[in-house]
């Protein structure tokens, strides 16, 4: 029996696009002044805008084809494409982070002559500026892994602009350059460390693993507790797209009809969704009468008598003949 209840996972585009403008009109800015002052902090801070413009398109892009409705070869609609956008967008953090790293470590043997006041001017407008995309996006993230994507991208873009500032007093202050490269790779740091779990957590849903937040031994207690449940097996947990989980799963029921079979399934859908949001599932039922040669429980002993059933009908066969 399948099941699946409408679920709005669809998430506001107004942030991304309100983002987008901000990191185009600052990542600009950026790269002048990272140029006139010659900061590779400041260059590392507009590097990572200039890659969020690219992220945030991505992410509408993702957004606005996600909404296209199911059709016969695409049976889960386009949802995918949302986690697709992030993995990118992950991925492509981390080899700007790379590259970064890379320059930096030429610079901390040999750093260049900094000018601090159009360092230090830059770095605090592009500041204010991902500050208001913080807000702007922070709402969506937690609800939507294409929207976090794009939001890790403005907290590291705030995160470069602190940087670049406390590297501009400093140098301003002590008058040390190689504070410069050492900015720019703390912040490249917390940057790779946010890329790195996106990456991550996008991987694992293309995989199918089970949502973090979901553990299977709970779901499995929840549903052997419902009334006329007495097994559970062959259970699939895994995302779809943000906020959309499915489920598989064998139940064995006691033998009954089929009216009293619908009630328990309801009852085991209404749980799902209640206690873990799960909310799209497919349920197989099976009871203690099945054809010989089903098996109902996954134990050991049970895949054993399958095993040997198998042989004795095997041996049957080759005595028939």
């Amino acid at each position: 029996m399948h099941n699946h209840q409408p679920h709005p996972v669809a998430v506001s585009s107004r942030p991304l696009k309100i983002g987008l403008a901000i990191v185009i009109v600052i990542g600009a800015v950026e790269v002048v002044g990272g140029i006139l002052s010659n900061s590779l902090a400041l260059l590392s801070d507009a590097g990572h805008m200039l890659v969020d413009v690219l992220a945030l398109a991505l992410a509408l892009f993702a957004a606005s084809i996600a909404r296209r409705p199911v059709t016969a070869q695409k049976t889960y609609g386009f949802h995918r494409v949302e986690i697709m956008s992030a993995l990118a967008n992950g991925t492509i953090l981390i080899l700007v982070s790379a590259y970064i790293l890379y320059e930096a470590y030429g610079r901390l043997a040999n750093p260049p002559e900094i000018h601090t006041p159009i360092m230090l001017s830059i770095a605090t407008i592009g500041l204010i500026a991902n500050v208001v995309g913080v807000l702007l996006m922070r709402s969506g993230s937690r609800r939507n892994l294409n929207i976090k994507a794009a939001f890790w991208h403005i907290v590291g873009d705030t995160i470069s602009s602190v940087g670049v500032i406390v590297g501009g007093i400093i140098i301003s202050v002590t008058g040390s350059r190689v504070v410069d490269p050492i900015i720019a790779i703390f912040i490249t740091a917390i940057i790779l460390w946010g890329a790195v779990r996106l990456v991550s957590e996008s991987v694992d849903i293309l995989l199918e693993g089970v949502p973090r937040q979901i553990q299977v031994d709970r779901v499995i207690a929840t549903i052997k507790k419902i009334p006329g449940v007495e097994a559970v097996h062959d259970i699939h947990i895994w995302t779809i797209t943000s906020g959309m989980y499915a489920l598989s799963a064998h139940l064995q029921i006691q033998d009954q009809m089929v009216s009293r079979s619908a009630e328990v399934v309801a009852t085991v859908n209404q749980g799902l969704a209640h206690d873990f949001d799960i909310r799209h599932t497919t349920l197989q039922l099976e009871c203690q009468t099945c054809p010989s040669g089903c098996v109902c429980d996954i134990s050991a002993p049970a895949h054993a008598q399958l095993e040997e059933a198998g042989k004795e009908s095997a041996s049957e066969s080759v005595g028939n003949k």
